[in-house]
């Protein structure tokens, strides 16, 4: 290209570049070392009630992909450290944990969410080794009284994302909001085998999932926006 076609390159062109390479970048890091192992699973749907779906070795990101989950939380009773492995869903990894909050301990558990707020303000990375997504905590009175409902989508598998969260706040000296619930164990600092069975007993797996980029890390997403947030900046300076 000479140096007068390239002074004629629009804004328009150089974002679709931009976007193309967004692309690549998704499809680099899905191949890359530092890419989570994830097993082989499905890019559409199930094949049948309690089927597992069809497995595919490189999930195509660019098309959007359900999956229809037993009631069980698995397809196959496959056991990991602690319990049935649940699969991985175009949404990812994920749980739904939901408990009965302690008498008098709404306002304490609010004030928490205050709290992490603020300190991730502070130090923006400080939940980075948990591999988040997203999180939404909930309160809500069942019928028998207010229960708490944390939701987490993340990219590593259940247990190791509860033996993360556990060391994470060993390592940062914050207590967890999980001592305002029945049923956590009181040990939780050093029995992570309890935690993780509070986990997995307070546990609802979800029946669907959903991934409109399936498959996609959050690690993956941000190196992809990072791309296309260079090569914006490039055109800008080329104005």
């Amino acid at each position: 290209m000479s140096e007068g076609q390239f002074g004629k390159t629009t804004r328009r062109d150089f974002l679709s570049t931009a976007g193309a390479a967004t692309a690549l970048t998704f499809g680099a890091s899905q191949g890359g070392e530092a890419q989570t192992i994830k097993p082989q699973l499905a890019q559409v749907t199930t094949a049948g009630e309690g089927v597992a779906p069809a497995a595919t070795a490189n999930p195509d990101w660019t098309r959007p992909a359900a999956m229809a989950i037993p009631k069980e939380g698995y397809f196959k009773s496959e056991q990991g450290r602690y319990g049935p492995v649940y699969p991985w869903t175009p949404a990812n990894y994920g749980f739904t944990i939901i408990a009965k909050v302690k008498p008098g301990r709404e306002d304490a558990i609010r004030e928490y969410g205050k709290l992490i707020e603020k300190t991730v303000a502070e130090s923006p990375n400080v939940l980075a080794p948990l591999k988040l997504h997203y999180l939404r905590w909930v309160l809500f009175d069942a019928g028998s009284g207010l229960h708490f409902m944390y939701q987490g989508i993340f990219d590593t598998d259940f247990d190791k994302y509860v033996e993360d969260a556990v060391a994470l706040f060993m390592s940062t000296g914050i207590t967890t909001v999980f001592v305002n619930l029945e049923g956590w164990p009181d040990d939780w600092r050093t029995n992570t085998a309890a935690v993780i069975k509070f986990f997995r007993d307070h546990q609802r797996p979800s029946f669907l999932e959903y991934g409109e980029y399936p498959y996609v890390s959050a690690d993956e997403v941000r190196k992809s926006l990072a791309v296309k947030s260079a090569l914006s900046t490039m055109l800008d300076q080329m104005q």
